[in-house]
């Protein structure tokens, strides 16, 4: 009875060993070899548990699906699918794999945008960096239903994408795009910035309006605030603001770069030779070292400016008409002289 017993002992013993050494490999050995340096896992949001796995097998080199699945289903992943962007950089174990699956650690992605002119440019620059493809981010922009509540209209929307970089999860949609971007607008438009728009009788959206302009105005960085000072001189006195970057807007034509006599005729609210005041909204995403431009406006008497004839990008100053008129020529004799006539 003794020899037996020690029998089943040691066969029990075998046993446990050989199922400690499955549950080794199974646990802490890589079953899952990355095909490149990294591949990145994206799992959309209504993704099943079947299209997981036919990912995971497409991207990955998995030495044993019937494996990997018995792990998922052990631990319960088929009713735990999370969508995501899954970063991974080295190889795995079946475990490790679906443990970081299953809790949806995922690795966020960087959006930046800048130099937006319209809402479909915003929209194609921000579509497919996240989820949301850029049909989507448009629809949700075009109905000012999705944001009349939040105080803004479809011609000033464009003023809460403030350019940057923002970091997103990348399963975000479109109205989650929107509801983190006007989170930023608000922590960006702090006491201290909305003290100093204040105290230039303008509230945000007139700072970002002026800004939008400036932006597309003036390529030196250094004369943003004394361009914004002509502005604010412009509005205090009712001059209409002439701004030839919003002619540009309401031609829908940024390849324009001389404004002609013909152009100001045409009619538009964006039309600032036409209308005194500002326009019903920004004409682009405007920078924060436009908006700072125009917190930081300096205060001066003139009223006009025109670009310098010598093309450094820099621009003259006037507190006359007349003076205005001359500095104007001699720009428009050097556009004639290098044949440049739109």
């Amino acid at each position: 009875m003794k020899k037996p017993f020690k029998y089943i002992l040691v066969a029990a013993g075998i046993l446990a060993l050989i199922l400690i050494f499955f549950s080794y490999k199974i646990l802490f050995e890589p079953g899952i070899k990355v095909n490149q340096e990294k591949t990145t896992i994206y799992i959309p949001s209504e993704a099943t548990y079947g299209q997981v796995i036919d990912s995971l097998e497409a991207n990955l080199n998995v030495r044993n699906l019937k494996l990997l699945k018995w792990v998922a289903e052990k631990k319960k992943y088929p009713l735990l699918v999370k969508p995501g962007r899954y970063f991974i950089d080295k190889d795995l174990s079946y475990n490790a794999l679906i443990d970081l699956l299953r809790s949806g650690r995922q690795s966020p992605v960087n959006v930046t945008f800048n130099n937006i002119r319209t809402l479909n440019d915003l929209a194609g620059r921000v579509g497919g960096k996240i989820e949301a493809d850029s049909a989507e981010i448009i629809n949700f922009l075009s109905d000012p239903d999705n944001y009349a509540k939040d105080g803004f209209t479809k011609d000033n929307i464009i003023a809460v994408f403030i350019p940057n970089t923002y970091e997103f999860f990348w399963n975000t949609s479109a109205s989650e795009f929107y509801d983190r971007m006007l989170k930023e607008y608000k922590k960006f438009w702090n006491k201290d910035r909305l003290a100093r728009a204040k105290e230039k009788n303008l509230d945000p959206l007139e700072v970002s309006i002026l800004a939008s302009i400036i932006d597309d105005e003036v390529t030196k960085a250094d004369e943003k605030p004394k361009i914004a000072g002509v502005y604010l001189n412009r509005l205090k006195r009712g001059i209409p603001l002439q701004a030839c970057p919003t002619i540009k807007f309401a031609l829908n034509d940024f390849t324009i770069t001389r404004v002609l006599t013909k152009h100001l005729s045409f009619e538009s609210p964006y039309n600032t030779y036409k209308y005194r005041g500002f326009p019903p909204g920004p004409i682009g995403c405007p920078s924060i070292e436009g908006i700072e431009a125009v917190l930081d406006a300096e205060d001066h008497d003139y009223l006009y400016f025109a670009a310098k004839a010598d093309f450094s990008g820099y621009h003259n100053f006037s507190r006359t008409l007349s003076e205005h008129n001359r500095y104007a020529a001699d720009y428009q004799r050097e556009l004639n002289r290098r044949r440049i006539y739109r």
